[in-house]
Formats: C-alpha cells, structure tokens, sequence
C-alpha cells in the first residue's frame, strides 16, 4: 500500500495499543529457561504487531533490537535461531504475505568507529545478531541494519578511517545488509563521503539534517535524492526517517506526535519518491495513521 505516490509509512519498534516486543531482563536473572519464556513471548508479541499492520496495510516496520534478549551478551548461550527455527518460519511467511519490510536499528553503544577495540568488538558482536535475526527470519538483504556512525565525529577522517577498517572485518551478511545514517555529530556530507567509497547506503534523516546542516547547495529534495544515489538494486527501496523536536526536552528528542505542518512541507519537497519512511516520533503507529489521514483529505 503506498500513502502517496511512492512513499510508504512505518513506524519503530513499538505498538501502543498491543504488548511490548521487547521484554529483558537484568543480568543477575539469566537462565537458559527465563531466556526460553521471554524470546517466546516476544515473538508472540512480534506476531500481533505484524498482524495489526497487515490488517492496517502498514508494510514499513523497525524491529526493537531486544527481540532475543541479550542476544550478543555471552550470558546468552541459546541457539536460539535454532530453537525457534519453526516460529521464525512462520513470522516470515506471514511478513512475506503481507509484503512487509523490516529493518533494525541497534542503539547508541552500537560504535564501528570507537578507538576501542572492546567498543567495536561488542559492535560486531550486536551487528551479527541483528543479521541473524534477519536472516532467521528468512528476509533478504533489502531488509537493513540502520547504525550510525558514532564516535570521532570532531576527528572524522580518523573515525572514519576506523570505521572502514571495522567495516571489513564484518561478515558477509552484516556488511549487505548495512546502512549508516546522518545525527547530529555526522552530518549528511560527512556520512557521503564515508559511504561511496564502501559503497554503503546512507538513509537521509530529515530532522537530524535539520540539526546538523550541511551542503547548502542541496535543498531537502536534493538532500534525499543524493541519499538515495547510494542505494543499489538489491538494497530495496531507499529509507529515510522523520521526525521533529520535542518543545519540552534537549535538543535532538524526537516529539511525542508527528507535526503534521512539518510532515507536509516534506511530503511537498520528496512525497512523489519511492521512499520506505518511518516517522520517529512517541506514539508511533498513531502517527502513521494520522499522516494517512491527513494525506487524504489533502489529495
């Protein structure tokens, strides 16, 4: 289903009418039986939220990184991929009825670039997990892994040049699968121009851009469509995040609902792309049902 000619809308990690993905727990409580209980009950909860956007033609969807709790901490010793070999099988036949499109997005400790080799020791270790999650699954490699850059930023050719090097050393799987993204520590251009030469696909960030501009030839169209330049046949359609400040908190938090104003203003610079959108914003598929709305009455 497209919300307009060739964007489609997702959201990230978490349904708010439907139980949490995403159940952990500490460290201290890890047995391979508790480990069992919560990857089953994820999945369950994982299986509501693809129905409920199935039912709701929502194609575009992030999956919380805690899905298989602990996956890439040694107290994690589960096959789990094996174990829940036949759960996963069915997830994926539903995900490739529905013609749904997953990605992963593993957090902010997640650093290629870190001057740490322990930091991109535990980096690889997460990335490979999300990979195999994907891959248990049975989705392809147009279904990507969006990490940031991360550290180095006021050193970039160095943080890059570290990147690059981690980079390689990455599986086959994790590096079809990867894609960076544009914050406020990397801008647009900077995330360019580590890309291209790994050949890389770089997801455009729109409210990031917004808080750390670069290449002021470009407007936000441009800005997209240099984004999407990096993204070949077989990544899929290009991915691009929006979203907008909260009035009441630091720089950088995402609102708590889409500003529709924003959103239209966007939709106007880069709606008619083939572009997989998600909205980052608190009340995530609320929003996504709110855009829809908006973008019917404005057809």
């Amino acid at each position: 289903m497209s919300e307009a000619a060739g964007l489609r809308l997702g959201y990230a990690c978490v349904n708010t009418l439907l139980p949490s993905a995403a159940r952990t727990l500490r460290l201290a409580n890890v047995t391979p039986a508790r480990l069992r209980e919560l990857i089953a009950s994820n999945l369950d909860a994982l299986e509501a939220i693809l129905r409920w956007n199935e039912a709701h033609g929502i194609e575009i969807f992030r999956l919380t990184s805690n899905l298989i709790p602990l996956a890439s901490h040694p107290a994690n010793t589960l096959a789990w991929w094996e174990e829940f070999a036949g759960r996963f099988d069915e997830l994926g036949r539903m995900i490739e009825r529905s013609r749904a499109r997953l990605s992963t997005h593993p957090g902010q400790y997640t650093v290629l670039s870190s001057a740490n080799p322990l930091v991109v020791a535990a980096a690889a270790a997460e990335l490979g997990y999300h990979d195999r999650l994907l891959t248990a699954l049975g989705l392809d490699r147009s279904h990507k892994i969006v990490l940031h850059v991360g550290s180095g930023s006021a050193d970039a050719p160095a943080a890059g040049e570290r990147f690059a090097t981690a980079y390689a050393h990455l599986s086959e799987g994790v590096r079809a699968r990867l894609v960076i993204e544009n914050d406020e520590r990397w801008s647009l251009e900077r995330v360019l121009e580590l890309a291209r030469p790994l050949r890389v696909p770089v997801v455009f960030d729109v409210f990031h851009h917004q808080l750390a501009p670069s290449l002021p030839q470009l407007d936000t169209r441009e800005a997209v469509l240099a984004a999407a330049e990096t993204w070949q046949a077989e990544d899929g359609r290009p991915e691009v995040h929006f979203s907008t400040q909260d009035p009441e908190k630091r720089p950088g938090a995402h609102a708590p609902t889409l500003d529709l104003e924003a959103f239209a203003a966007f939709m106007r610079d880069a709606g008619d792309l083939p572009l997989d959108c998600i909205l980052e914003v608190k009340d995530k598929e609320q929003s996504v049902l709110s855009a829809r709305r908006f973008l019917a009455v404005a057809a």
